[in-house]
């Protein structure tokens, strides 16, 4: 079935969270929506003060073009657009986009008649950006906390932050994401490279089913989760992986001050070996 025939059979009226009928069209593919504007209206705004910031800086350079938060001084007040101001601009523009990108994937998936997945799934990558730019800053005093919007300005924050704590590495919390990350992309590639390999056989076999690589896995591993099993288990992976990265950060400076290292004494002191 061609793509656009296949889209057409989706195309029904309803589903909307806003506006009703209003925004309810496609511009070719692409279903549109009351969310579909406010993304474009947050993002081109965005982009357009991030052209602006740039056009304060020092360089033009891609690399070095940095948006910097308010002076920790600031605290949590507005800022004058040069020094901090833009920052917080255009965190409420990236957030605004965002959500409103969400919440248009939610219209979908009602006028498709299927479950929240891809929303929640987008949403737990939201909840990681928001505890970076806002509830760990809000947590600690000041908007000062959050991370430059720069390519190099954003890993120097990346490094100073982790460093910050002796190192970053020790934080249990930061270990459970990593394992996360880890696995959904191992069971991932496990399962696209089986997909591939199942529906591209050799010249003159036949293409294989799903029954062939539920055998495959039961004879690799001794099971086999199913082939809508493999995406729910992405999904658990995917979901975990983003919600620990955002733990792992929340905690350090706001209930965590010390280097991660010191937070693994309790093992050294267990009773098994305490006064060996």
């Amino acid at each position: 079935m061609a793509q656009l025939s296949f889209e057409r059979k989706y195309r029904v009226r309803g589903g909307t969270l806003v506006g009703g009928d209003l925004f309810d069209f496609w511009v070719g593919p692409f279903y549109v929506g009351f969310f579909g504007i406010t993304t474009i209206f947050f993002a081109l705004l965005g982009t357009i003060l991030i052209f602006y910031g740039a056009s304060l800086g020092p360089t033009w350079n891609p690399w070095l073009i940095s948006i910097e938060p308010p002076p920790l001084e600031y605290g949590l007040s507005p800022a004058p657009l040069a020094e901090g101001g833009l920052w917080q601009i255009i965190t409420i523009c990236a957030i605004g986009a965002f959500s409103s990108w969400a919440l248009r994937e939610v219209e979908i998936c009602r006028k498709l008649g299927i479950g929240y997945h891809v929303p929640v799934a987008f949403g737990a990558a939201i909840l990681a950006y928001v505890t970076l730019v806002v509830i760990r800053p809000v947590l600690m005093g000041a908007w000062g906390h959050g991370f430059p919007y720069g390519i190099f300005s954003h890993l120097d924050w990346v490094n100073n932050v982790g460093y910050a704590y002796g190192n970053f590495h020790y934080n249990p919390a930061h270990m459970i994401a990593i394992t996360f990350f880890f696995t959904t992309t191992l069971a991932l590639a496990l399962h696209g490279s089986l997909v591939l390999s199942a529906v591209n056989p050799e010249k003159g076999k036949e293409v294989r089913s799903p029954e062939h690589e539920d055998t495959y896995f039961r004879d690799f591993i001794g099971y086999s989760v199913g082939p809508l099993g493999i995406h729910r288990v992405g999904l658990f992976l995917a979901l975990n992986a983003g919600i620990w990265s955002a733990i792992c950060i929340v905690i350090s400076g706001t209930i965590w001050f010390d280097a991660w290292i010191v937070w693994w004494d309790w093992y050294a002191e267990l009773p098994f070996w305490v006064d060996l």
